[in-house]
């Protein structure tokens, strides 16, 4: 939120899949003014029912394919915010923690990145060998890309909708081909791809709580094995041609248009999407 009160628009992208009894406590505490928009892989569990009873207002989307990636592509598709704020449906991620990555967009960066392991985060959910692969992970990308990720495989993120054409993720047509990123490897696909754009990237102290309900569809090893293909493959993929340019041309737009907006009065801390 600027000094004046003036806010930019906010779109929460919520992956769900027979999430209906966690999305009653994820929807209580979301911002009333942002957009939601809930994508759905088909849930057989009513996740679409609830979501519409207790916001009318929320954007439902589906899946064209199966996987967070998937997902999160379609999603990001359908978002018509300012900012795009990642957010699971289990309950792990804590809502009110989107104002203080909205602050630190807002402050200058372009992207911000959610950790447990730096100062005022933290996990009650990690295991210690998800905790120990994320940190081995961490180091080897810091190494091939000279950065300084705490938190590689940390899924709680928002950026400016500018950085889409960096992170390049596309729905596709339904019923289509599984694609490079479906999984959920996504999440250091897209941080990868934030580093090797040059985006300024900026961590976010963030806590893991437990998931609320139901069993995850994570698998350590498994997982752990697509992620270290994902690093060895995006660190040394091309960048494809333009997409800096497009960002930083969409950049600059929306900071003026923020810029003419401060000048005008406001009321609201979060501005829903036109």
């Amino acid at each position: 939120m600027t000094a004046t009160g003036q806010g930019p628009a906010i779109s929460i992208v919520i992956p769900t899949l027979n999430e209906a009894r966690n999305v009653p406590h994820i929807f209580r505490i979301l911002p009333r003014d942002a957009e939601i928009v809930l994508v759905d892989g088909r849930s057989t569990d009513g996740t679409e029912d609830v979501a519409r009873a207790l916001r009318p207002d929320c954007v439902i989307v589906h899946q064209t394919r199966k996987g967070k990636g998937n997902a999160l592509a379609a999603g990001f598709a359908a978002a018509t915010g300012d900012i795009i704020v990642m957010l699971d449906a289990d309950g792990s991620a804590d809502p009110a923690e989107i104002k203080d990555f909205v602050q630190v967009l807002v402050d200058g960066a372009d992207f911000a990145k959610g950790s447990r392991f730096i100062k005022g985060g933290g996990s009650s959910d990690i295991t210690r060998l998800r905790s120990r692969g994320n940190l081995g992970l961490s180091a080897l990308v810091n190494f091939l890309l000279r950065h300084r990720f705490t938190d590689l495989c940390y899924g709680y993120n928002a950026f400016w909708s500018y950085c889409l054409p960096v992170l390049d993720l596309r729905p596709g047509e339904e019923g289509g081909e599984p694609q490079w990123g479906d999984g959920f490897e996504v999440e250091t696909l897209i941080n990868i791809r934030a580093a090797r754009g040059g985006l300024n990237i900026i961590e976010v102290p963030s806590y893991e709580h437990p998931r609320l309900m139901g069993v995850t569809n994570l698998n350590a090893f498994s997982d752990g094995m697509r992620v270290l293909r994902t690093i060895f493959v995006e660190a040394f993929r091309p960048l494809p041609r333009g997409v800096l340019l497009e960002a930083a041309y969409g950049r600059a737009q929306l900071r003026r248009r923020l810029a003419a907006e401060e000048q005008q009065p406001a009321t609201e801390s979060y501005r829903r999407p036109a």
